[in-house]
């Protein structure tokens, strides 16, 4: 298990949740709690949701090309959205500074989103139609191979 992955966990732990037995989102579910994201995604025909942390490496090299597709893309009605998992507001604001980007960046303040979408590593990307319906999930970020 990677150190993102031990640290969201004990996050979670930390925070007094209980883990249960929740079946993770699949290729053509629903996403979870798509009814809180549709306002902030309404003109998009494609969303990419991205699960992030301030502690997570991988998520800070993800950032600028996440930023990238927004930006090349955004035209087509591609939107991408960041949900940070974060404990402490301060901690996701200071990482925001350190790696600025276009697009929305919402702070999962209760942990329900991320206990929805059962995340196992960070970070986690979900790619949305406009229903909210997974088009595709992809866990980690590899650099290059990813981005490809």
């Amino acid at each position: 298990m990677t150190t993102c992955c031990k640290r969201a966990g004990l996050a979670l732990a930390l925070a007094g949740w209980m883990f249960t037995a929740v079946a993770a989102p699949q290729r053509g579910d629903t996403f979870p709690a798509w009814d809180r994201l549709r306002k902030d995604t309404a003109d998009a025909r494609v969303v990419l949701v991205d699960f992030c942390a301030s502690w997570c490496a991988p998520c800070k090299a993800s950032f600028p090309e996440l930023d990238k597709l927004e930006t090349d893309y955004a035209a087509r009605g591609f939107k991408a959205l960041a949900i940070s998992v974060d404990d402490k507001a301060a901690a996701m604001q200071t990482f925001l500074k350190e790696h600025p980007v276009t697009f929305k960046v919402l702070h999962d303040t209760d942990q329900s989103l991320v206990a929805g979408a059962d995340i196992e590593a960070m970070p986690t990307s979900f790619l949305l139609d406009a229903q909210g319906r997974i088009l595709s999930v992809h866990r980690g970020f590899e650099g290059a191979k990813t981005v490809k």
